[in-house]
């Protein structure tokens, strides 16, 4: 019923879910394979390779990079997200934001700037070349 082989699999399907709790203060950077909840307070860098949850009193000052983030709290600093931002209604954002998608709830504060997609830099480049194009047809 418990083989070795059911304790394998759901260690490694089921990642690990790691909770800062309310109050909680830490000051350096961290480093996980699974999930992370903040609702203290983080001074530094975080990686996380699933998904990030900022709860409403959690804050951050640092460099973020995750898969998915849903920020509820305030954060401080360069956001890197490879797939999915969720910016909810309680939410302050000062800095920089690298995704791939973006949701943003009416209310949520962001100051800074954002790119989107894949290769950002080309995008721009062909939007000016189209823009001369047209100028010199027209």
């Amino acid at each position: 019923m418990f083989g070795k082989g059911m304790a394998k699999n759901s260690n490694s399907e089921n990642p690990s879910v790691n909770i800062i709790g309310a109050g909680t203060v830490i000051e350096g950077d961290i480093t996980t394979n699974g999930d992370m909840r903040i609702d203290g307070s983080l001074t530094g860098s975080i990686n996380v390779k699933g998904k990030l949850v900022v709860g409403p009193s959690g804050t951050i000052e640092g460099e973020i990079i995750c898969q998915n983030a849903d920020i509820s709290g305030t954060i401080k600093g360069k956001i890197g997200v490879a797939e999915l931002l969720a910016l909810k209604s309680s939410s302050k954002l000062t800095g920089d934001i690298i995704t791939n998608k973006i949701a943003i709830e009416p209310g949520a504060a962001f100051s800074g700037s954002c790119s989107m997609g894949g290769v950002i830099k080309d995008i721009k480049g062909e939007r000016t070349e189209k823009a001369e194009l047209s100028e010199k047809t027209a």
